[in-house]
């Protein structure tokens, strides 16, 4: 707990929510999906996105805790299956600040049209994971300029895109004409028939929603948490589904689907859009390295944001025993800060080995992509971390009401496991598809590295959930044994 109760309104949480779930990384993976996003978000969004705010504004109000899904998951399922959440919680934290740093780079070199050097590339992505790891130093309602600042900054920035989109969409046309049904519809093939392969987009939209809990985790910061968290995740929700959609249209009417570059979209649409608007080339290169520099920063707020919720899950497991005792420990103003020592560790050492190798192996496709080799694994362990919270959902929501004056899903049996079920069916399905997008041998060949790496992440967690468990059972004995003693 802080020794200072530190104020953080309805606003700064509203700003908040925006800060930590609308991620302007994902926006141009979102946009290659082509024109039947529209129709994939509308279904998400009623399927997923919906229920997941509701179920985040309940669990965080009626068991408050910093905690957050660990507490909501140890209550409902015990502690085996909380640390497990809290394992694939954290190991996909460090690979998804180190894919951002990737992108950092990346766009630099974009941006003033250079190529860096290898000390250059490591400079500059050590300095942002250094960054970030101080400032997650602070709690949320300290660090509200951050995110406050790097929420707006993400408004304009995607909303500006979605505006130049219009303009140029009604004066140029589109780079992605809409010829049929089949180009609007979610899986269906333009031959005939169901397009299966487009259950992998479903993966890339969850992700693109999630981060409510970590709104729950903000409760002792909040002046009024019972009306706050629910109030700050309905009304961000609104507005991140708009500046979701708003930008993946502008990067439609920019640049052909199949030519749309996942980490490089943002800019080249930025680029094309700024063009056909007639803009001057020289205007467009100061707006390009502006635009840029301002997306940089919100990457910065992006996981400042986040730092605060992902280490409380982990300082929370930690001291029942999964993490190591240390990571527990708090500074003054309450911030589990050695996990987050930790966590930057781990994330400058991600980077650095995947930039060595990468400038060493240059001929390794896979490789060459850093963004997205960290990217998919990172996907991977957070979708395995949500997949408990919407049972525990089925099973806390039965007990009903712990806090009388907290917020409330007021359904019925049928509509409580629809909106556990639901979730979790669209979850399994994202995963699964993330794994093998397409059903044949070379998809899976393609994807044995991702396979791999997943299992190895699934093993390393169980073998840390059976030394906990093993630990927990000598301490039983040995009160078991004093108790016996003292008789």
């Amino acid at each position: 707990m802080p020794k200072k109760k530190y104020k953080f309104r309805l606003f700064s949480a509203v700003l908040a929510t925006v800060c930590i779930i609308l991620v302007g990384d994902a926006v141009a993976p979102t946009a290659a999906i082509g024109n039947s996003m529209y129709l994939w978000w509308a279904v998400m969004l009623i399927g997923f996105f919906v229920p997941y705010a509701l179920i985040s504004a309940e669990l965080g109000t009626q068991y408050p805790s910093e905690g957050g899904m660990y507490t909501w998951i140890k209550k409902a399922f015990g502690k085996k299956w909380a640390s497990r959440v809290a394992w694939f919680y954290w190991v996909n934290y460090p690979l998804w600040i180190a894919s951002l740093a990737d992108l950092i780079t990346t766009m630099l070199m974009q941006m003033f049209g250079i190529e860096m050097e290898m000390w250059m590339v490591l400079a500059i992505q050590v300095f942002y994971i250094i960054l970030v790891t101080i400032l997650g130093m602070l709690r949320i309602s300290q660090s509200d300029v951050v995110s406050n600042i790097g929420a707006l900054i993400k408004i304009v920035l995607l909303g500006a895109i979605g505006v130049l989109g219009f303009y140029v969409l009604f004066t140029k046309g589109t780079a992605n004409p809409i010829e049929s049904w089949h180009d609007v519809v979610p899986l269906a093939s333009a031959e005939g028939g169901i397009d299966w392969a487009g259950l992998s987009f479903v993966s890339l939209i969850i992700f693109n929603m999630l981060g409510f809990e970590v709104v729950g985790t903000f409760y002792d910061d909040m002046d009024q948490p019972k009306k706050q968290i629910p109030k700050a995740i309905i009304l961000g929700g609104i507005l991140i589904a708009i500046f979701y959609i708003l930008p993946s249209f502008g990067m439609g009417v920019a640049i052909p689907y199949e030519e749309l570059e996942t980490n490089t979209g943002f800019l080249d649409s930025y680029n094309v859009l700024l063009a056909n608007a007639g803009f001057a080339e020289a205007a467009i290169q100061s707006i390009t390295i502006v635009v840029g520099g301002l997306f940089i920063l919100t990457l910065i707020s992006n996981i400042s944001s986040w730092n605060f919720g992902v280490y409380s899950v982990i300082a929370f497991a930690a001291e029942d025993g999964m993490f190591p005792k240390s990571w527990k420990k708090r500074n003054k103003d309450g911030v589990p800060y050695v996990v987050g020592i930790w966590t930057g560790l781990v994330s400058i050492v991600l980077a650095v080995a995947g930039i060595i190798l990468a400038y060493c192996f240059p001929e390794w496709e896979d490789g060459s992509n850093l963004f997205w080799a960290f990217f998919d694994l990172s996907l991977v362990c957070l979708l395995l971390s949500y997949i408990p919270m919407f049972a525990a959902f089925i099973k806390l929501h039965k007990n009903g009401k712990q806090v009388q004056n907290g917020y409330w899903v007021n359904v019925g049996t049928v509509m409580r496991w629809l909106m556990g079920v639901v979730p979790l069916l669209l979850l399994f399905i994202s995963l699964f598809f993330t794994f093998i997008p397409e059903f044949s041998i070379e998809a899976i060949q393609d994807n044995m590295t991702l396979i791999v790496s997943s299992v190895v992440c699934i093993v390393i967690g169980e073998v840390l959930v059976a030394r906990m468990t093993i630990n927990d059972r000598r301490k039983k004995l040995e009160r078991k044994s004093r108790a016996a003693l003292k008789r």
